[in-house]
């Protein structure tokens, strides 16, 4: 049944995900979110500049600082799961987003948008923490798979959304620009709505089946009865393995930062290819993912394989990093060609981290306190969004050529690096 399954073609998935009614629900509630975040991304600067009337000084600030802000969403969330259940608090998140960001309609000086501004982004930060935890335990061993699909989901919703914005940003006047605002706020209530008709999943159920299977009836009446007294929940924050891999997954996410803001500075200032080629970065960007996110998927359903496949990421990076660095002193087309195939290799990247970073966020977490654990694991992506943009900027495209093979070699060594420590505690752990 399982090999029938993972040859189905991508709508059969759609229509029967992992999960069943709940899996598939969620993957609507990830369309609806990431239409939202699609007309945020798109229209914020603007919105900001021609409503809010910011300088480009200010801009950047609020956008760094809610940035950081966002860090502290996902352990945040993981905490609070452990104690009122992932349901409850995704939908907190989605509130929190929707009365931050109706805020920003009534805000009119940088202080209380810096304010408002950096709570949507702790919300939103914390509501991919929980959204990962809820299909992790919906999907259960089919995670990879569904991750997938909730990938494609995204990625759905985030061109839906950039096409919304590119109507309201037509228009280009302050109206259109709230309209926008409003938008955004919609879909994450509509989210809200979505996520409240799902079920808590459970936990009690299967580590009494676990109980039973292994220690007989007794200990399984134990369990469920609380007649025991229970171990103390492991924490995340004294576990100095998994703060290793999460500090290791951190740097191991600078897809995103290459490929947003990496490659379309360094064709401008750097390159001699025409500026009308960045938009091609997303679009090849949205075209691999769909077309061969369910193929990288298929490599990777068990921890041990996560741990052998992590060196591709580093391979695939180094490889979009050495065709950025041939760019910069050749002519308009093969700077073209060059830059393009970067797009694509550093897409191949961002599908390996999707569901490497996934399997191994679960599998070298504790089973019983892992709401903890993810919610700590979510600070890897969170971190790079602050700190990517920076060394791109600050680093990386202001060294040149140089800085770009030092960033693939870097990266492909911390990926060398958590096949290594990914191993080791994968051994120690079965």
């Amino acid at each position: 049944m399982g090999e029938r399954t993972r040859g189905d073609g991508l709508l059969e998935q759609l229509r029967r995900p992992p999960g069943g009614r709940d899996g598939r629900a969620m993957l609507l509630t990830l369309f609806v979110d990431r239409t939202g975040t699609g007309v945020w991304a798109a229209a914020c600067v603007l919105y900001f500049t021609e409503v809010g009337r910011l300088t480009a000084a200010q801009v950047g600030l609020l956008l760094g600082v809610s940035s950081v802000a966002g860090i502290a969403g996902t352990p945040l969330a993981g905490r609070l799961a452990a104690s009122w259940g992932v349901r409850r608090v995704l939908i907190g998140c989605h509130l929190l987003r929707v009365a931050a960001l109706t805020a920003v309609l009534f805000c009119a000086a940088f202080t209380p948008l810096l304010l408002v501004v950096a709570l949507a982004t702790l919300g939103d930060r914390a509501a991919r923490a929980m959204e990962m935890l809820y299909a992790t335990e919906v999907a259960g061993e089919r995670r990879s798979a569904y991750r997938a699909l909730s990938r494609t989901s995204m990625n759905a919703g985030y061109a839906a959304g950039a096409g919304l914005a590119a109507l309201g940003l037509a228009v280009g006047t302050p109206a259109a620009y709230r309209a926008l605002v409003i938008a955004d706020v919609a879909s994450f209530l509509v989210a809200a709505v979505l996520v409240a008709t799902l079920r808590e999943p459970g936990r009690a159920a299967a580590t009494a089946a676990t109980a039973i299977a292994t220690d007989g009836p007794a200990t399984a009446a134990a369990t469920a009865g609380g007649a025991a007294a229970p171990a103390p929940r492991p924490n995340p924050w004294r576990d100095a393995g998994y703060l290793r891999f999460v500090a290791l997954d951190a740097m191991l996410t600078i897809d995103d930062a290459i490929l947003n803001v990496g490659l379309p500075l360094w064709l401008i200032h750097s390159t001699r290819a025409p500026h009308a080629l960045v938009p091609a970065f997303l679009a090849i960007n949205t075209v691999v993912v769909v077309l061969a996110q369910l193929r990288v998927s298929a490599l990777v359903s068990t921890a041990r394989q996560a741990v052998r496949v992590v060196p591709l990421y580093g391979f695939a990076v180094l490889g979009c990093c050495a065709a950025a660095a041939l760019a910069h002193r050749t002519g308009p087309l093969p700077a073209s060609v060059l830059l393009l195939l970067a797009a694509v290799l550093v897409t191949l990247a961002e599908l390996i981290r999707s569901v490497v970073s996934w399997e191994l966020s679960v599998a070298l977490a504790p089973e019983r306190a892992r709401p903890e654990y993810l919610g700590v694991a979510g600070m890897a992506h969170s971190t790079e969004k602050a700190a990517g943009p920076l060394l791109l900027t600050g680093a990386v495209l202001a060294t040149g050529p140089l800085g770009w093979l030092t960033l693939g070699a870097a990266t492909t060594a911390a990926a060398y690096a958590q096949r290594r420590y990914g191993a080791i505690r994968l051994a120690l752990t079965t």
